[in-house]
């Protein structure tokens, strides 16, 4: 099988379909229907989804299937991958990158599990060459924690603010 014939296979699509086809479904969709399916397939709408939803579903919905191909079970499972990006927000001290907490809350992960995953991040922030620093990291270790509570509960969780380090990187 060609990597063509896989990415289509991934993204629910026979070899001789055609992206079009998937266009125009999308076209049709209104935005709470992106995001609806953003929802399903992500776990959640990331913000600059939830604006360009608003002029056109069609890049919502190609990012939504892009992103199951990816974060779906297989050899590692959905909770896991999701744990792991959530962990390497933490590391890179990334407020846009921790939100992927609610989508490992929502394929089972518990509280521990994301301690342990955020902990880890925290480690790596002290080891990624240039990178944030531990002492940098525990405050999004803790904000994980905290996003997974209130999200738990039904209550509003917000992202951190964005960080202020950047020594080059960015």
């Amino acid at each position: 099988m060609g990597l063509v014939d896989y990415v289509k296979k991934m993204l629910g699509l026979e070899p001789g379909d055609q992206t079009k086809e998937v266009r125009t479904m999308a076209e049709k969709m209104t935005t709470e229907q992106v995001n609806d399916y953003m929802k399903q397939k992500c776990g959640f709408v990331p913000r600059m989804f939830q604006i360009i939803n608003t002029v056109t579903p069609d890049p919502g919905k190609t990012f939504a299937d892009f992103y199951a191909s990816i974060f779906g079970d297989g050899a590692l499972s959905r909770k896991h991958k999701e744990l792991m990006f959530m962990s390497g927000g933490v590391a890179y001290c990334s407020p846009r990158c921790i939100i992927h907490v609610i989508p490992a809350a929502n394929a089972g992960a518990t509280w521990n599990e994301v301690f342990e995953a955020a902990a880890v991040g925290m480690i790596l922030a002290g080891f990624v060459p240039g990178g944030p620093g531990i002492p940098y990291a525990f405050e999004y270790c803790l904000k994980c924690l905290d996003i997974f509570d209130k999200y738990k509960k039904g209550e509003k969780w917000e992202y951190l603010p964005a960080p202020k380090f950047d020594h080059g990187v960015f």
